[in-house]
């Protein structure tokens, strides 16, 4: 089903424009509210030199500025990268339950980062970074031999393996959380559930500049990602080294997946159901794709932080427990409606 095929330049434009909005309106909310159009004069006198009239107080500045736009911009980059893993995982696995969360990437990736974390590393340090991507490696690569047969790798198999090791990688989680040092317990707990709260414009940086070079990986591959999904076969036929392009994507999203994680903790389902919202309106081909689902799951991600920060106000929920409220029904209803075998 494709309600606008064709219209994908109106749908991109729709697209960035409701994020730049969601941006202004989420810098504002918080337990001290600040007006939208003061929060807009805000973000405007900060970006744009000049000398500016200010009717809003230094306290509105530095929550605004300082505290609550670092977030925002992380919740989209954060957003953005799993919603590009997903879409990434399930051109190249042909399987609509794939993304980084169900193949064991994320998994992995919390394991190395809760261990570094752990060992008294601080986010966004280049360790914990390092960390998050070799888990991520890690399980992709076990997943990818776990799920050959004679030669091939069956799409169901894949799910499964990384299924099985993201409860492995859990396990092993939870076993270096509660022998950690008791005063590291409730934050890496909330790190495990998924959070931006502790965004920083240095933490910024890193996930910023990987985010960016996979997403224009994924771009320019487009083509054999929509040759892939019409079956190894034809992929082959039309010069795609399959095996050889599984494990490019593969590398490419651990890489994506171990950046964010590193700096945000596990957040699930936002791979899975951004993807197929995306294909809806604008049809499998990746060349439409993918900057949708970039903007799409940036959109999706900073209106989570806001429910996130609001629903159960003056405590804040962790990220994950609400995509996993959104995610979860999505799944079923997945399952209900779809092969498993394949992405149509």
């Amino acid at each position: 089903m494709n309600l606008l095929p064709a219209r994908p330049g109106l749908v991109l434009s729709g697209l960035a424009v409701a994020l730049l909005v969601i941006i202004v309106v989420s810098a504002g909310v918080g337990p001290v509210a600040v007006p939208v159009g003061t929060t807009a004069r805000i973000l405007w006198a900060h970006l744009v030199p000049g000398e500016h009239i200010a009717s809003w107080s230094l306290a509105q500045d530095q929550i605004v500025w300082q505290f609550r736009l670092p977030r925002t911009l992380l919740a989209a980059l954060v957003g953005a990268a799993l919603a590009v893993a997903g879409t990434v995982l399930q051109a190249v696995i042909r399987n609509p339950l794939a993304d980084p969360f169900v193949l064991g990437a994320s998994s992995g990736a919390s394991l190395g980062a809760v261990a570094a974390l752990a060992g008294g590393a601080v986010v966004p340090g280049l360790l914990v970074s390092g960390a998050a991507f070799s888990g991520a490696a890690i399980a992709a690569l076990l997943v990818f031999v776990l799920a050959q047969s004679g030669g091939r790798v069956e799409s169901l198999r894949l799910v499964l393996a990384g299924v099985a090791l993201s409860y492995l990688f859990s396990a092993a989680t939870s076993w270096i959380t509660v022998t950690a040092e008791h005063g590291k317990l409730p934050g890496l707990v909330f790190f495990l559930l998924g959070s931006v709260s502790t965004a920083t414009w240095e933490m910024l940086v890193i996930p910023a500049v990987v985010v960016l070079a996979c997403v224009i990986h994924a771009r320019v591959r487009v083509g054999p990602l929509n040759a892939v999904m019409t079956g190894d076969e034809t992929a082959t036929s039309l010069g795609v080294d399959v095996s050889r392009f599984r494990i490019e994507m593969l590398i490419a999203t651990s890489l994506l997946t171990g950046a964010v994680v590193a700096v945000s903790g596990g957040i699930g389902f936002v791979g899975m159901v951004v993807p197929h919202v995306c294909r809806l309106v604008v049809g499998a081909d990746h060349r439409r794709l993918i900057p949708v689902a970039t903007l799409a799951g940036a959109i999706f991600l900073v209106l989570v932080d806001i429910v996130a920060r609001t629903a159960a106000a003056p405590q804040e929920l962790p990220i994950g427990i609400v995509t996993a409220a959104i995610g979860a029904p999505f799944f079923l209803w997945l399952l209900r409606r779809r092969p498993v075998g394949g992405v149509r």
